[in-house]
């Protein structure tokens, strides 16, 4: 049976509906966000969406400051506007163990168990 194949505007779509799901308080890896979606070795696909995402202004809001890598590193960050992705974090009581990576053992929310 062929794998059917979806456009990257739908997978863009689907990691934008998963990611309006985080919860505030919460952080989850691009590779969970791969993972639910069901694309093996897909968290730079995850990465790309969220770097469209930023770049343009896409009419809605989504928190895309909650979307760290597997370590718990805020790699996005260079598409946040000064230390934004940071503040905004920390205003949601994230613990960071280091100045830019977060506490992912205490923070982690997984799509595949909370969808």
């Amino acid at each position: 049976m062929a794998k059917s194949k979806i456009s990257t505007q739908d997978f863009y779509n689907r990691v934008y509906e998963i990611v309006s799901k985080i919860p505030e308080g919460k952080v989850t890896t691009y590779g969970a966000i791969s993972a639910y979606l069901g694309v093996e070795s897909g968290a730079r696909m995850v990465g790309y969406a969220l770097n469209n995402y930023l770049a343009k202004d896409l009419g809605y809001h989504i928190p895309a400051h909650r979307v760290v890598n597997r370590l718990g590193q805020l790699t996005g960050r260079a598409y946040f506007e000064g230390d934004s992705m940071r503040e905004r974090l920390e205003q949601e009581g994230i613990v960071f163990k280091s100045p830019y990576t977060v506490d992912i053992d205490l923070h982690f929310w997984d799509p595949l168990s909370n969808s």
